[in-house]
């Protein structure tokens, strides 16, 4: 599939006041395919931003190449710009203006037309506030006006760096419905958040940063699959005796109201064929998956 980002080697380092310098990003490889949700995860620090950055011209890379949209960034920006969306960090809005006056006039300056707005408006679920003065939009208001601005270029390349803060959990399910549609009809969206349940519904495919480096990437379910927990679930008619079986057979084995919890279990198969040895039998035996919060902490030292 065709790369819609690229970076090869890419490093970016800051300089800093009687400090030595710091490397926020460092001969960074990254590769994002065309099409559907892709996740860039880091503790603090990683080089997240700095890379969303670099990506948009914002910041020049001290080494490395990078393209977006098959084009060199930043020299060929101008010619790409136009199909790329973008929302960095906490939007800002003239407070006294409303929202849709703010979109009017940023639609103005891009050259796209007024339909746009109100097309934009209603995706992010501001339609009914569109007139409302930005001063009075909640934090979470403010992050879907951002969305709804990105949105207005009708963009191949959105790239988003925290959307969901400040929303509450109403506006985080809106805004997760919306990066998943966006996703499948089409856009890439690259989406940077460090709400980590949330990325793990949403995205298609991950890359985790550590100290501007890349420790891990591929899809959802093979970043999790690299640290499988070894645990099954297991229920049964007689919670106990089924216990008692699997500990004699050398299994550990936790006991919940209505379940057990066998670790260590290299095959599932034999949880239940020692069991049915006994004549008892299993009516649910779910091999137990990490989630993407666990992956992450494990790969990051716990940042």
């Amino acid at each position: 599939m065709t790369a819609v980002i690229e970076l090869v080697g890419a490093r970016k380092t800051y300089r800093r006041f009687r400090r030595p310098p710091q490397a926020a990003v460092d001969g960074l490889d990254l590769s994002v395919a065309e099409g559907g949700v892709h996740g860039f995860l880091g503790p603090n620090g990683s080089g997240k931003t700095t890379t969303i950055r670099l990506l948009l011209g914002l910041v020049r890379p001290d080494e490395g190449q990078i393209s977006v949209l098959g084009r060199p960034v930043p020299e060929a920006l101008p010619e790409t710009i136009g199909q790329i969306g973008a929302l960095v960090e906490t939007p800002l809005f003239f407070p006294q203006f409303s929202g849709r006056r703010n979109l009017e006039l940023l639609a103005r300056v891009a050259g796209l037309p007024d339909e746009r707005v109100a097309e934009a408006l209603e995706r992010v679920g501001l339609a009914d506030r569109g007139g409302d003065r930005v001063k009075g939009y909640s934090l979470g208001m403010r992050q879907r006006l951002g969305i709804a601005a990105a949105l207005m270029k009708r963009p191949t390349l959105l790239i988003l760096d925290e959307p969901s803060n400040g929303l509450d959990p109403a506006g985080i399910r809106e805004v997760r419905e919306l990066i998943r549609t966006l996703g499948t009809h089409g856009v890439t969206v690259f989406l940077s958040s460090h709400l980590l349940g949330e990325v793990e519904q949403v995205c298609d495919t991950v890359d985790i940063l550590v100290r501007g480096r890349k420790i891990a990437s591929g899809s959802v379910d093979e970043v999790l699959a690299t640290k499988a927990t070894g645990e099954v679930r297991v229920r049964v008619g007689d919670l106990g005796a089924a216990a008692e079986v699997l500990r004699t057979a050398g299994m550990a084995v936790t006991a919940g109201p209505d379940h057990l919890i066998v670790s260590n279990v290299t095959d599932p198969s034999l949880v239940s064929r020692a069991l049915a040895e006994k004549r008892l039998y299993v009516s649910e035996l779910v091999p137990l998956m990490a989630n993407l919060e666990s992956v992450f902490l494990e790969l990051t030292g716990g940042a």
